[in-house]
């Protein structure tokens, strides 16, 4: 949490000294239609997500069972630490130097360099620098999520959206799930049986939800626009 507040006073003080502006520039501010919108999101990209574990248990005959140690503390424990893990990524590669960029080079270099930077980022995150093939994969994957969520705060104008992708994606994951590194989650893994299937079904089972996350909310993300151009920040329908 301190890291965040950090974050958030270095995110003013960059922005001041730029343009003498403030946090406004994030969209933090909770008005109704900002969380109608993050809520949307998030429950898409969940879905998404959660595609690929009913494929699994499809394809590859897994077991889920719920777990049996679940209670509110566990589940307030899983919500929090995915929120301070997404917040403490997005206030980094979609905040203040984000916008920064958009303002110097326009939104798309700036999506560009900021997908770019969160692929890379990814290399160390998960540990993968040094193996060429992993770190492809690794820059491949969360590359291509970085674009939607830097494509979410440039139409929305608001970071709380691509939070909400990125959160929905992240806590189905890896607490709905149990795949991440906090331990069990809501659904533990009972069995899961060694079973063949072609290279069709790996793709499809691994890349089939990613690939959906990424084609759904860019589709719907095409509704809203922000006037970066002008001097106000007006969001509307396109």
């Amino acid at each position: 949490m301190i890291g965040i507040l950090v974050q958030l006073a270095l995110s003013w003080l960059f922005v001041w000294i730029y343009e003498k502006g403030d946090l406004r520039f994030l969209g933090l501010r909770p008005l109704a239609e900002r969380l109608k919108v993050a809520a949307i999101f998030f429950l898409l990209t969940a879905l998404c997500c959660a595609s690929g574990f009913f494929l699994r248990m499809y394809f590859g005959h897994e077991t889920w069972g719920l777990n049996p140690k679940i209670d509110g503390m566990l589940l307030l424990r899983g919500i929090w630490w995915n929120l301070k893990s997404v917040f403490f990524e997005e206030l980094i590669f979609r905040g203040a130097l984000f916008y920064i960029l958009i303002r110097w080079l326009g939104p798309m270099k700036a999506i560009i360099i900021s997908s770019v930077a969160f692929g890379i980022y990814h290399w160390f995150s998960q540990e993968v620098f040094g193996n060429p093939a992993q770190m492809a994969v690794a820059f491949l994957n969360t590359g291509l999520m970085g674009f939607v969520f830097a494509f979410a705060y440039v139409r929305t104008g608001s970071i709380l959206t691509p939070a909400a992708i990125h959160f929905g994606w992240n806590f189905t994951q890896g607490f709905i799930f149990s795949s991440g590194s906090i331990g069990s989650g809501v659904f533990v893994l009972n069995d899961q049986p060694s079973v063949s299937v072609s290279v069709l079904v790996y793709i499809l089972v691994f890349y089939l939800p990613l690939v959906g996350a990424i084609v759904v909310n860019s589709l719907l993300l095409q509704r809203w626009k922000v006037d970066w151009q002008g001097t106000g920040r007006r969001m509307a329908a396109a």
